[in-house]
């Protein structure tokens, strides 16, 4: 008898166990599929708000062998919605700090003049654009910030943003032009930029430098 009741507690201490482990399974493919849903929901939040991001095509320059960052497997929307929610603030002005050239280059402290050389130059590859026509000024600025934490998250050092010349609004003024400039200097993860070079837009576009 006391065989009996034994084997039977050892039944209830396993089927207890068996059930334990049943429910952290079901609690951990919740948790997977709640993920997936939140990573969806922020690609289609990027793809609605950048709009056209196009990735370039490689080409035969310099390649800086720095690390990329590991992959962040668990993204929030509470991330993304504090990165729309950035302060960018258009009363910045960016003049003070721009290089004294026609091209109103930009370095950050501690980034040397040889780095932004070579970046008029095109030593980096440009890996990938965002293109600005069409957009309003809070457009902008809100695809800005979605472009630029999409790029480090992807782990790139080099991106060009076309703000465009200007050509087809009122006065002909780039109104983009300057506001562009000052939304990123206000971003400690820039490190540099300037013109684009004729081939890559000339005077409507920026090259980007962004922290390895």
């Amino acid at each position: 008898m006391a065989t009996s009741l034994k084997n039977f507690a050892d039944l209830q201490a396993l089927q207890k166990q068996l059930a334990v482990e049943a429910e952290l399974r079901a609690e951990q493919e919740q948790q997977r599929l709640e993920q997936e849903r939140e990573i969806e929901r922020e690609a289609t939040l990027f793809r609605a708000t950048v709009g056209n991001v196009k990735p370039l095509s490689v080409e035969e320059r310099v390649l800086i062998d720095a690390p990329r960052p590991l992959p962040d497997a668990r993204h929030h929307l509470a991330d993304e919605q504090a990165a729309l929610e950035e302060s960018l603030s258009d009363e910045f002005s960016v003049e003070t700090l721009m290089e004294s050239d026609e091209e109103l280059s930009f370095a950050r402290n501690g980034v040397g003049q040889d780095v932004l050389r070579k970046l008029r130059r095109g030593a980096w590859v440009i890996q990938e654009q965002l293109d600005l026509h069409g957009l309003r000024t809070d457009e902008a600025r809100e695809a800005v910030a979605l472009f630029l934490r999409h790029a480090l998250r992807k782990g790139y050092r080099c991106v060009r943003i076309i703000h465009g010349k200007g050509l087809g609004s009122v006065n002909k003024e780039p109104v983009l032009k300057k506001k562009v400039r000052n939304w990123l200097v206000q971003k400690e993860e820039v490190m540099a930029f300037c013109q684009a070079r004729a081939a890559e837009g000339g005077s409507g576009a920026l090259v980007v430098l962004l922290k390895g």
